[in-house]
């Protein structure tokens, strides 16, 4: 980490990464970081043809990932500033298929447990008008390198 980024908190060294100077995910996927709490974190994302898989839906690693960004920035947010953590489990229920014409996504990720290595959290995302697509939950250890 540089000198510069030392001075940030832990919230705004999260919405560095994800509102764009840290990761190209968020604009490869079409998604972003809009609010961020304590132990909770909340993404949208506009699903395209773009994602489609050969069935012509959007694959199922767009809603993975988008469930695995959530979870992980809420665990993040619970973390201290110098720790390092991993997916080590995601366990993924797709409730219907995501198309470009569904429009804006939301994806919010909660906290269920926060242990001093292996935390839990579950996620779910919805439409405009709250109607379910996915839900997820995940584990997440935290390491030392």
């Amino acid at each position: 980490m540089s000198d510069d980024h030392k001075t940030l908190t832990q919230r705004e060294e999260i919405e560095r990464w994800w509102r764009g100077a840290g990761s190209p995910l968020n604009e490869l996927l079409d998604m972003k970081l809009v609010s961020l709490g304590d132990g909770e974190a909340t993404f949208e994302a506009f699903p395209s043809r773009k994602f489609y898989n050969p069935q012509q839906r959007t694959h199922g690693g767009y809603a993975a990932a988008l469930l695995d960004s959530a979870m992980g920035c809420a665990i993040f947010s619970r973390l201290g500033r110098e720790a390092n953590f991993g997916t080590i489990e995601l366990k993924v229920n797709f409730v219907r298929g995501i198309f470009a014409e569904t429009g804006r996504l939301t994806c919010t990720g909660k906290v269920i447990h926060f242990g001093r290595r292996v935390q839990t959290a579950e996620a779910r995302i919805t439409d405009a008008n709250g109607k379910l697509y996915a839900h997820g939950s995940g584990t997440f250890m935290v390491y030392n390198e």
